[in-house]
């Protein structure tokens, strides 16, 4: 007589770390009251984030999935554009960024240190100087080109005023990447390969971004794109044309020269009593005039290297239009660094303080620089540099000579003409979290880093660099994708992709088994999912993966069970809807892989 074999039907084993009783779950219903931007308060509501120090921060299991997600993404496409991975120390001699100078430049924000024998050190806020050592070391034949290492570690810049979070904090990860090259053809070749791969890898996010023309600012070069993930918050201004490809950032973008010839003069030159009315817009107004009428005096000086007087100068914007500093500092003459000038500077050469300065009656002579806008208007309005009075009818040629240097100095506005030709401008916001360089021979030549070309002789290597802010990024997607619940994250970057709610899992072992059963089910088919075996009210549960922002829900309950169905939900448009049990996996593993195919 045989015995029937008994057989235990035991709940599948899920991974612990698939399961949010064995993960770290953390949740607030408020955020800190420090926190001052959308994407800085969620994320320390969900538990994502936690400040250790001014712009520092840990990174819980939960943001941290999403920092690994969005490096993991880097790294496939850098891998697949031909770059090789290395990592470089945090901590670095400074005898290396003395060496290109930068150890004295960068200021502040590079943080210095000595170590117990009193030997300089700094903590990287890039590794220019680090891969260059590396390459005029390992790179020393042509035949070894080209190259580019990459390394995705943490950074720490000093910031003066760390805010909004993970947007201007002072330690970050970044993947930074750098090329080598023969010559500057070839560099150019490397420079839109990782432009391609950077459209690749932002393609991939989800996000809505532009790449736009950039100045390259500190690290210096000569070709420069910014990436930039378009938000209402972002803190930089983006220039397009809505009709052809142009784009660049505030800094870069050219305002179009003027279209209009200057018209002849119909006002005599006149005082006018302007009492209190320090601004174009206060003696605008009391003119009954437009801005565009009045011309801004704005005073700068330049200091010569030998400590010696400096060069005071006078730029003139139309009133209603702002300064390009960058514009400003590319100017001949500028080139070396500029400042406002000082009170005292002013007064020696206007006899006037600042707020009824123009270019007529000066006291000592300066060199004026005006804006193209303003060398074509007639029967202008500016300061007469005596305190509570202005002039009207100014006009070149009659009342002052012509300006001697005349230049793009000002910020485009939204309706300038594209400098292509191809319509007006736009302006939208959006948050730099990438940058890419061709910094040419800069750095290699400072450092001496050469290889041997093909004739023998030594060459200076030519060199691009290019970032990506790791840990920035996932709060750009944020300030992008949110509601007044919580964060929507794409589907390719969020910290899960799937949360199972089970509807009192702890009194049903229907719901439980079900449970379990299609957690299973869409692991196996490769989907990052998660069971919310917590226990929770289901408000609070909802509530929590609403904040935390994953894409898809499926809760299953005793009453949808009994007609042999679970309820599935789209974090992005709230639809939800009811699906057969037996279908549920293979419906959401199609769903989760459509989301992903849409980006």
């Amino acid at each position: 007589m045989h015995r029937k074999r008994r057989v235990c039907r035991s709940t599948p084993k899920a991974s612990p770390s698939m399961k949010a009783s064995q993960f770290l779950i953390s949740t607030l219903k408020e955020a800190p009251a420090d926190a001052e931007v959308v994407s800085h308060r969620l994320m320390l509501r969900a538990g994502m984030i936690k400040r250790l120090g001014s712009g520092i921060y840990t990174f819980m299991p939960m943001g941290w999935r999403v920092v690994q997600k969005v490096a993991a993404i880097v790294r496939q496409e850098m891998n697949r554009a031909g770059a090789i991975e290395l990592s470089m120390p945090v901590v670095q001699p400074a005898e290396l960024w003395q060496e290109t100078g930068r150890f004295q430049k960068m200021g502040p924000e590079l943080l210095r240190l000595q170590d117990r024998h009193g030997r300089d050190f700094v903590v990287q806020p890039t590794s220019e100087e680090v891969v260059t050592d590396i390459a005029r070391q390992e790179l020393r034949s042509y035949r070894q080109l080209p190259k580019n290492l990459y390394q995705i570690q943490s950074k720490f810049r000093d910031e003066r005023r760390p805010r909004f979070g993970l947007m201007r904090g002072r330690e970050f990860v970044m993947k930074d990447a750098y090329s080598f090259d023969r010559d500057a053809a070839a560099a150019q070749q490397s420079y839109a390969a990782m432009a391609q791969a950077y459209r690749a890898i932002f393609d991939r996010f989800g996000l809505r971004y532009r790449a736009v023309a950039a100045d390259s600012g500190a690290i210096g070069g000569d070709l420069s794109e910014e990436f930039q993930v378009i938000a209402a918050t972002g803190e930089d201004a983006i220039v397009y044309c809505p009709n052809s490809d142009y784009a660049a950032n505030m800094e870069k973008a050219q305002a179009a020269a003027p279209a209009a010839t200057r018209p002849a003069p119909q006002q005599t030159l006149a005082e006018v009593d302007t009492p209190g009315n320090s601004t174009c817009a206060a003696v605008a107004k009391q003119l009954d005039l437009p801005l565009s009428r009045t011309v801004k005096s704005l005073v700068l000086a330049t200091d010569p290297g030998d400590g010696g007087e400096a060069t005071v100068w006078l730029v003139l914007l139309r009133g209603d239009h702002d300064l390009n500093e960058v514009k400003v500092g590319k100017l001949a003459g500028f080139e070396a660094g500029w400042r406002f000038a000082s009170v005292a500077e002013i007064e020696q050469h206007f006899g006037c303080k600042p707020g009824y300065l123009g270019p007529i009656g000066l006291r000592q002579p300066v060199q004026v620089v005006a804006d193209r806008e303003v060398a074509v208007m007639a029967d202008w309005v500016c300061g007469a540099n005596r305190i509570d009075t202005h002039l009207c009818g100014v006009n070149w040629g009659r009342d002052l000579p012509e300006p001697a240097h005349v230049a793009d100095l000002r910020n485009v506005v939204e309706g300038d003409a594209s400098p292509d030709g191809r319509g007006p401008l736009r302006i939208e916001r959006g948050i730099e979290v990438g940058h890419i360089f061709y910094l040419g021979t800069k750095y290699a030549t400072a450092m001496n880093a050469t290889f041997l070309d093909e004739d023998g002789k030594p060459k200076p290597f030519e060199m691009g660099c290019y970032g990506i802010g790791i840990t920035r990024l996932p709060a750009a997607a944020i300030e992008q994708n949110h509601d007044d619940k919580g964060m929507m994250w794409p589907e390719a970057i969020a910290p899960f992709e799937v949360v199972i709610c089970p509807i009192g899992m702890d009194r049903s072992e229907a719901v439980r088994d079900a449970a379990h059963r299609l957690l299973d089910e869409l692991l196996a088919a490769g989907v990052d999912a998660l069971l919310d075996d917590r226990g929770e009210r289901p408000g609070a549960m909802f509530a929590d993966w609403e904040l935390i922002g994953v894409p898809h829900r499926v809760t299953v309950g005793d009453r949808a069970l009994a007609e042999g169905e679970v309820e599935y939900q789209a974090r992005r448009t709230g639809a939800a809807q009811r699906l057969p049990l037996s279908q549920a996996g293979a419906w959401v593993t199609q769903a989760v892989g459509a989301a992903k195919n849409a980006t």
